[in-house]
């Protein structure tokens, strides 16, 4: 139980440094430069100029829907009521040219949908992003916009994060209190997670010596994607996001799978991979073949988790979404057609949703163990007859 509790001390702190970094570099950024700030205000525009782009007078667009829910976004879209749009303005925080500019998203809610010098695009190869008009023509853009603001995916890591302190927090002052008797509420659920890491992914795929010290960070990861992944499915806010889904979220991952992976590889390590044993010496030698080949294996492993981690989980929302849509196609063509084809689509809807969240807990164990066996054979040590 005390190895338990330090467990879960180790996510909390990993956890805690997640959170606490990715919320405080925006206002570190802004710190510095914050006098050389002017921000001028205006008054916000109750409408978006593009609230009607699902009229009546329009067809449905399918494609737009489904990525408009996968990707990014500088606002929380909730729901639409006819022509009225419930969203969550999130932060504008850019760096431009040396001065930094905060304001709200819904200041891009008018007919040119920019503000301070910015436009958020709504069309085009750069849909979505904030780029400066101090265009001087179409080969010269402007200048390079550094942007930090705080988008869905990051109100979502920021909101699970948080929610994760919060249970662990709990856990951890439940053994402290009760170090003697056994685990209730949250304890039951968490410690067989725990344990199952422990046994069944770290210690068996990194060793009985070396594995404890990996701990901390296998414990992180999977109740970090386990978690997102669950989140995901919830269909309203402040559920939803598709975070686990965000490539630059799994690539951020993956590195810190490859930096752990680089740093703990031992003397033997290293040895096999420039020097593999068991390779005829022709393909070490003139041409180092087999040396060029495993390090290229080095950058593929965490290439891998990256994207396997991102298609899986984004293709399950699309898919998901790709049935909603199916309803409004078949209903713009005939309302009869539409509430028949809605009922086939429900059901696939309600399969498909109990699927992903096989998937769910799924990628967050394969994850993981990837991890775990990474660092087993970078600190693998040689055996001697």
């Amino acid at each position: 139980m005390i190895g338990t509790l330090r467990r879960v001390r180790s996510v909390l702190f990993f956890v805690g440094f997640l959170f606490g970094f990715s919320f405080f570099l925006p206002y570190t950024v802004s710190a510095s430069i914050q006098d050389e700030t002017i921000l001028h205000a205006v008054p916000d525009v109750p409408s978006r100029p593009d609230s009607m782009k699902n009229s009546g007078n329009e067809k449905f667009n399918a494609g737009e829907m489904i990525m408009e829910h996968v990707v990014d976004n500088h606002e929380w879209h909730i729901m639409a009521i006819g022509h009225l749009e419930v969203t969550v303005p999130l932060p504008v925080i850019l760096l431009c040219e040396g001065k930094l500019y905060c304001f709200s998203s819904s200041r891009f809610h008018n007919e040119t949908n920019s503000y301070q010098g910015f436009r958020l695009e709504q069309e085009g190869p750069q849909k979505g992003k904030i780029v400066s008009l101090k265009s001087r023509s179409i080969s010269e853009p402007g200048p390079h916009v550094y942007d930090f603001s705080i988008t869905k995916t990051v109100l979502a890591i920021f909101i699970s994060s948080f929610l994760l302190i919060l249970i662990f927090v709990s856990v951890a002052q439940a053994y402290r209190q009760h170090p003697k008797e056994a685990p209730r509420g949250l304890q039951s659920l968490l410690e067989p997670l725990i344990l199952f890491i422990r046994d069944d992914i770290a210690r068996s795929s990194i060793g009985e010596k070396k594995y404890e010290k990996f701990m901390p960070y296998l414990l992180t990861i999977f109740f970090f994607i386990l978690f997102n992944n669950l989140f995901g499915l919830i269909p309203f806010f402040p559920g939803g996001a598709n975070v686990t889904g965000n490539i630059a979220v799994t690539l951020v991952m993956a590195v810190f799978t490859f930096i752990i992976t680089a740093i703990s590889g031992n003397r033997h390590y290293w040895i096999d991979i420039i020097n593999t044993p068991g390779v005829p010496w022709w393909l070490k030698f003139p041409v180092p073949l087999m040396p060029v080949v495993e390090i290229i294996g080095i950058i593929t492993k965490p290439f891998v988790l990256m994207v396997r981690l991102f298609a899986n989980i984004t293709a399950g929302h699309i898919i998901v979404l790709g049935f909603v849509s199916l309803i409004f196609i078949f209903g713009q063509v005939n309302m009869a057609l539409g509430m028949g084809v809605s009922v086939v689509s429900i059901a696939f809807m309600l399969f498909m949703n109990l699927l992903e969240l096989l998937v769910a807990v799924i990628q967050a164990y394969v994850f993981t163990l990837l991890s775990a066996l990474y660092f087993g054979l970078a600190v693998i040590e040689p055996e001697h007859h």
